[in-house]
């Protein structure tokens, strides 16, 4: 049934229509597409928006993706959010999506896939019915989880940031203002019925263990306001990025000679001489303006091309993730998103080819590596299926997990690089025990390092690191193996 005006001035809704005036969220008669999971977020959102419809002169719609990952009981919420458009008398889009065929076909992430397929699909529903906004029910409490993330993973102020408040001009959260417990007190209040994702108590997923033990621990133990602490650091973050940006403009505009649908050509003397922080900043400019986002482009790839520009080599090129390929040319610095597979495209030369790539492993499990066409897969195994370790091969490496603790980084060789080969009393450089084993110099830069705790563990395909061997005492058995296209 529809939301009643009752009650409009709880806690929740002058939040919210603090959250939608401070950040001018909505026009007045906007179509907005709410997007609607089922679960206790998007429900609350719905209810509130429903409620504060006629406020804004809004007129609203519900999409759900069903993403076929938990069979029947995906299919069971998409009834459930298609009773609610009923209950509101509202526009229904579904969508029903199979998550993993995308995910291999793209050879994503499992979250990496989801994520691209809701979005896609919450973009097209507005494009095609001309729906103004999209709203989504992110709130301050996932906003601080990702901040933690990000922080795990490395980023930079940009992740760092945070989910913003508006993005595009198109997404909005009015929520984002909110805690999950307030949200939780509303749909008491309202009596609101909504669906449990069990994955959501899954903490093989980095996220989970950040929800349900981390930010608890760091609310009993070290700051009871750590989550308004994160989302204020974050908001500061946003506000310096935003500033940042608006000062490196200026001189990303000097800099590029020439911009076509899917290439960005930067001229080498405009980028002579600029600190390196802003040196950065351009870089990613011009790849967001190519690629359109900076998703998987890491830190490390960002450094890579700065390398590439630093050798002053008059042809080089480096390949990043998502099909983008830059090329330095003499005097300029070429940034093309190819529409081909880069391993498709024609090479001048196998020793120009230098990919850059890093990528964070929240648990076991399997990751494509598109910049050499690789798999690395890590399994758990019980210490009485060990095998005979003589007889695996140098593609396979054994790790005592209690050695080791997740998330794992993966990447390629970087110099200054060193480790303790299985069965060596002291460390060596990585780049001597490539030489060592004869691995040519083409290769070193593809090879895949697994990385725990700052330190290496794996140098993968070839030795794995003598602190994380398995003993007679070990437990639990971390298996990782190179799978090669």
């Amino acid at each position: 049934m529809p939301a009643s005006r009752k009650g409009y001035k709880n806690k929740l809704l002058r939040i919210v229509e603090q959250t939608i005036a401070a950040y001018r969220m909505f026009e007045p008669n906007d179509k907005v597409l709410v997007g609607v999971s089922g679960g206790p977020d998007s429900v609350a959102l719905l209810h509130a928006l429903v409620t504060l419809a006629s406020r804004f002169s809004l007129k609203l719609g519900i999409a759900h993706l069903n993403h076929s990952l938990r069979l029947q009981d995906a299919d069971d919420d998409a009834k459930f959010v298609a009773s609610l458009a009923g209950e509101y008398g509202l526009p229904f889009h579904l969508h029903k999506a199979d998550v993993r065929k995308y995910q291999l076909e793209k050879k994503l992430s499992l979250e990496e896939a989801a994520r691209r397929m809701r979005y896609a699909f919450f973009m097209d529903v507005a494009a095609s019915n001309r729906f103004d906004k999209i709203a989504l029910g992110h709130h301050c409490d996932d906003n601080a989880e990702l901040v933690l993330m990000n922080l795990f993973r490395g980023s930079g102020p940009l992740g760092i940031a945070g989910i913003p408040p508006v993005r595009s001009g198109k997404i909005v959260r009015p929520f984002i203002k909110l805690r999950r417990t307030d949200i939780i007190e509303y749909l008491k209040l309202k009596k609101l019925k909504y669906v449990s994702d069990r994955s959501n108590l899954d903490e093989r997923h980095l996220r989970n263990r950040v929800r349900h033990h981390l930010i608890p621990l760091l609310e009993t133990s070290y700051n009871p306001n750590i989550i308004a602490t994160l989302n204020r650091l974050a908001s500061i973050i946003s506000s310096e990025e935003e500033w940042m940006d608006e000062v490196v403009q200026p001189v990303f505009d000097a800099a590029v000679s020439n911009v076509r649908e899917n290439t960005v050509t930067l001229a080498v003397s405009g980028l002579e001489g600029l600190h390196t922080a802003a040196l950065r900043r351009i870089i990613r400019k011009a790849i967001a303006r190519i690629k359109g986002n900076l998703r998987r482009i890491t830190f490390a790839h960002i450094d890579a091309v700065i390398r590439l520009l630093e050798s002053r080599r008059a042809y080089g090129t480096l390949d990043l993730p998502d099909q983008v390929r830059v090329k330095c040319r003499k005097d300029v610095l070429l940034i093309s998103k190819e529409k081909k597979a880069l391993r498709d495209l024609d090479l001048k030369s196998d020793a120009d080819e230098t990919p850059a790539y890093e990528y964070i492993i929240d648990m076991p499990g399997k990751i494509f590596i598109p910049e050499i066409d690789a798999q690395v897969k890590l399994s758990e195994m019980r210490p009485e299926n060990r095998p005979d370790f003589s007889r695996t091969g140098h593609q396979a490496g054994f790790f005592d997990m209690d050695r080791l603790s997740f998330p794992l980084i993966l990447r390629n060789f970087r110099p200054g690089d060193r480790f303790k080969p299985l069965g060596m009393s002291g460390t060596q450089k990585l780049k001597d025990f490539f030489i060592n084993h004869k691995v040519p110099r083409t290769q070193r830069a593809k090879c895949p390092i697994l990385i725990s705790r700052g330190k290496i563990i794996w140098v993968v395909g070839y030795r794995i690191d003598e602190s994380v061997k398995v003993m007679p005492a070990t437990g639990n058995i971390l298996k990782g193996e190179l799978i090669l296209a």
